[in-house]
């Protein structure tokens, strides 16, 4: 790899670890791009390129993968852990949560509480494999437990 490749990806890693760090806040392109000290056109080629996704799309799955550990943790309401995750909007919130997961977030809520384990493997197992995934086809945020039951395996 060339020393262009590594600064680009340390520049994109720098972008990632700020949507992770500050996903709750106003993060908008402009913003994102100066950290990077770029265009915001090109922020979006780059981050696309290393990454595979953009850096808004990242962002939203940040939020929801979130949203997805507070739904199944907390008594907040839908419209508090919504806000809380960075949404201003519960429709746009819903939509977007049901794209990436593959299920609303209240239906998510009634899978329950989160089983006990250990917090690498609980975070492995509940993010959703890819946007816009059907949950049938990615993680879906269900238990080893409800998988079993859904594959007939014991």
């Amino acid at each position: 790899m060339s020393e262009a490749q590594v600064a680009t990806n340390r520049t994109m890693l720098r972008v990632r670890d700020t949507i992770d760090r500050d996903y709750a806040s106003e993060l908008d392109l402009p913003a994102l791009a100066r950290v990077a000290h770029v265009s915001p056109d090109h922020l979006v080629r780059t981050f696309k390129r290393v990454f595979g996704e953009t850096p808004h799309r990242y962002l939203q799955r940040r939020r929801v993968e979130r949203a997805m550990f507070l739904l199944r943790t907390s008594d907040d309401d839908v419209l508090a852990i919504c806000h809380a995750v960075g949404f201003s909007s519960l429709g746009t919130f819903g939509r977007t949560f049901a794209q990436v997961v593959g299920e609303t977030p209240t239906q998510h809520r009634a899978r329950g509480p989160l089983p006990p384990a250990h917090g690498c493997f609980a975070m492995a197992w509940t993010r959703p494999a890819s946007y816009g995934a059907s949950s049938g086809a990615s993680h879906g945020g269900s238990s080893v437990s409800e998988k079993r039951e859904a594959t007939g395996d014991s």
